[in-house]
């Protein structure tokens, strides 16, 4: 009796496992490897690919000029952008507090990158996240997602593409950084 006792209860443990894993992930919404973004609050429709190799998301930025504004560094450039749904080019000058600098290491040494805090419609959730400028030219994604913001959107399918549409309006729910949430 001891030791089905035992399996009966190894069993019980088992199903509640599961079932509480299935709900917590029921409840998490599902993204794609790419997926349709849009940079808030100009609307900017953009490519982004999630990528859980990097941890610091990444936006294509230009002319990026470090300067001090009331006693803070500030850091202005400009955004390039092809709008994915007009085609129209999204080339406007922006200004933004600098976050903090980020240090990326690489086959070509070492280098140095702002990063601000930007706001990006993923699915119907407006995201406050950060984001290291860089000139992106030359890569297919003008907006990389990394683990920090991946954490926040929900679970990351790498076997599919544009599981969610961004479709942020004024109601839209808006999830504010955390500066606590520091991931390594």
């Amino acid at each position: 009796m001891g030791k089905t006792f035992l399996g009966v209860l190894a069993a019980s443990v088992m199903v509640s496992t599961l079932s509480v894993s299935t709900a917590i992930q029921a409840e998490d919404k599902v993204f794609g490897w790419v997926e349709n973004a849009s940079i808030e609050p100009w609307g900017i429709a953009v490519k982004a690919k999630l990528d859980s190799g990097a941890l610091t998301s990444s936006l294509d930025a230009r002319n990026i000029e470090m300067f001090e504004k009331d006693g803070e560094e500030w850091v202005r450039f400009r955004l390039k952008l092809e709008d994915q749904e007009s085609g129209e080019t999204f080339s406007d000058r922006i200004e933004r507090p600098l976050y903090r600098e980020l240090a990326v290491r690489g086959a070509g040494g070492r280098d140095e990158r702002p990063v601000v805090l930007m706001d990006v419609c993923m699915g119907n959730t407006v995201y406050e996240e950060q984001f290291s400028l860089r000139d992106r030219e030359e890569m297919i994604y003008p907006l990389l997602l990394g683990r920090r913001t991946i954490s926040h959107l929900g679970l990351l399918d790498v076997r599919d593409t544009f599981l969610q549409d961004p479709e942020c309006g004024d109601d839209a729910a808006y999830v504010p950084h955390d500066p606590e949430d520091e991931q390594s």
